[in-house]
């Protein structure tokens, strides 16, 4: 899309940034920031009481139960965004033509995007090696629902045209592939390293995972029951059962870990400070009338809650100034980020017709400029005069 979709974009990475993705419980096994209180403690207006826990809720949970661990994730309900969202903005022409790609797809690939339960984007940093040599993050991709991984796994093989290899690990195999353009530019910048090989693998029968290959084999692990996500992360992620998209977690705790200040992968170090210092939870959902952006972050005490709020503000000022699109400048206006007790908080309503109107605008074709056929230019020659002196004769 075009500048309207690009702002959205910005917003969302705005917000990431405030509030990006989850381990919302580490070991000190503390509550999630704001936790059930939250829901009657502020204006948030988040459905954070975990004990209250819709069925369905529960059964993404159980569903999601088997990730490795994880310092981020993001959850995507594409059954809500696909039902409910796109239904608002999309033409029915274009709605239908959607619906018959998805046929097409179901017929070719044996996948019904419609039937996907969830996508889960999860992350997780990694300690420093032996020689010091800073780890850029692991990445992984989980969908799941009424489709069959096995045969998504050989589909993939077949459209690899042979790049894809197989790798037995556990009683699994793994498929990898090694991407030659980020291998050659690696050999310049050794930190792109981490980023030349992807792989994908079935989980179970309905399942599958693509992303960093060492972080496959950790999913590959906690399936087998081996190194699981906490219920509490969890719990953080799916807070709202009406969020369009989700995304929780402890940033800061996490580089942390990347810069070595809980020791190296084979030299463990105790933490000198414990706090939930950065733990952060953002949710994007909808009810008749608005999108609705909400989220917080733990910032320890009232004290450093106001001047990180400050802090996101100034940002968000400078954001706004910065883009010239009024369009985005107008939503960024809408965001409110504020300082409650321990917490700072992000809020922000966008009605949904304006929403509409804006995606609509940027939807139509753009009319090709007419510029009108230049004039002929008749230039008049110039018409001398010619001064004659006059004589006067003295009398």
């Amino acid at each position: 899309m075009r500048k309207t979709f690009n702002s959205l974009l910005l917003i969302l990475l705005l917000v990431a940034g405030v509030a990006v993705s989850t381990r919302a419980q580490n070991a000190l096994g503390r509550p999630v920031p704001g936790g059930a209180q939250l829901a009657t403690a502020n204006s948030a207006g988040f459905a954070a009481n975990t004990a209250t826990i819709s069925p369905s809720t529960q059964g993404v949970i159980n569903s999601l139960a088997s990730l490795p661990e994880a310092d981020g994730l993001i959850y995507v309900n594409l059954q809500r965004i696909l039902n409910e969202a796109l239904p608002k903005f999309l033409p029915a022409k274009d709605l239908e033509d959607m619906r018959k790609g998805f046929e097409e797809a179901k017929k070719a690939a044996g996948i019904d995007p419609a039937k996907i339960d969830y996508l889960v984007i999860a992350v997780r940093f990694k300690k420093p090696t032996d020689n010091l040599d800073f780890q850029a993050p692991e990445f992984m991709v989980v969908s799941s629902g009424d489709f069959s991984a096995d045969s998504l796994l050989a589909l993939a093989r077949t459209a690899s045209q042979g790049k894809l290899r197989d790798e037995k690990y556990g009683n699994r195999t793994m498929g990898l592939m090694t991407i030659e353009p980020i291998a050659k530019e690696s050999e310049k910048t050794p930190l792109l390293k981490s980023f030349t090989e992807v792989g994908i693998v079935a989980l179970n029968a309905n399942t599958i995972a693509s992303g960093s290959p060492g972080y496959l084999r950790a999913a590959i692990d906690a399936a087998d029951g081996k190194g699981r996500i906490s219920t509490e992360a969890l719990n953080a992620l799916v807070r709202d059962p009406n969020a369009l998209i989700s995304f929780a977690g402890s940033p800061w705790q996490s580089f942390t870990k990347s810069f070595g200040m809980l020791g190296t992968e084979t030299t463990p170090r105790a933490a000198r400070c414990e706090m939930k210092m950065g733990d952060v939870y953002a949710a994007l959902t909808m009810d008749d009338k608005n999108f609705m952006i909400r989220g917080e972050t733990n910032a320890d005490n009232p004290d450093t809650a106001k001047i990180v709020a400050k802090l996101y503000s100034a940002l968000l000022q400078y954001a706004t100034t910065s883009i010239p699109d009024p369009a985005a400048q107008s939503l960024l206006k809408a965001l409110n980020i504020t300082a409650e007790g321990d917490e700072v908080l992000l809020r922000a309503d966008f009605p949904q017709q304006m929403v509409m109107d804006l995606i609509q605008k940027q939807m139509r074709p753009k009319q090709a400029e007419v510029h009108a056929p230049d004039e002929m230019t008749v230039t008049k020659p110039v018409v001398k005069r010619r001064r004659t002196r006059r004589r006067h004769q003295l009398k």
